[in-house]
């Protein structure tokens, strides 16, 4: 049975001009991926209230972009807790009835972890909580990750189409 077109080819990456082919799509996509990109996003403020109560912060998990400026309003509803944002050295004691504020620009990014700093009862180390700061710009990277391989791929059909016309 013969089968027509392109379900007849196969991807042959054997041999130098083949290879030497691909490279500069390769070489591309890398660059793409580890080249670092100024943001491209404004940076934004965000006002977050964050209470502690009972062995934990609500809300408990964080998520604000980088170079992002970060306003927390900070509350203990029921004892005495602390509160330590690991990668940025900040710590506030937490009284009932009396909001901390506290300011910062998210300036790297990560995962950082926030806990309670004082001593609160048997559950206190289990009291933690997640900053965590992305970079603006995975989405467009991936974005030009994926034009390069569709312009790779694009290429290399039309050069094998190019060869089986000629070797007819």
């Amino acid at each position: 049975m013969n089968v027509p077109g392109i379900l007849q080819r196969k991807l042959s990456l054997s041999g130098w001009p083949t290879v030497a082919w691909l490279l500069p799509f390769v070489l591309t996509g890398l660059a793409i991926l580890v080249a670092p990109v100024p943001m491209i996003g404004m940076p934004q403020t965000h006002y977050i209230e964050l209470d502690g109560w009972q062995y934990e912060f609500a809300p408990g998990r964080l998520r604000v972009h980088q170079g992002d400026t970060v306003i927390m309003i900070l509350r203990a509803s029921d004892v005495v807790h602390g509160f330590y944002l690991e990668g940025y050295d900040i710590e506030r004691r937490l009284t009932p009835g009396i909001a901390e504020r506290v300011e910062f620009v998210a300036n790297r990014r990560g995962k950082f972890r926030f806990r309670c700093s004082v001593s609160c009862g048997p559950l206190h180390p289990f009291m933690i909580g997640e900053l965590i700061v992305t970079p603006n710009v995975p989405f467009w990277r991936a974005a030009a990750v994926t034009v390069v391989a569709l312009a790779g791929l694009i290429s290399y059909l039309h050069r094998q189409g190019a060869n089986d016309r000629s070797s007819l």
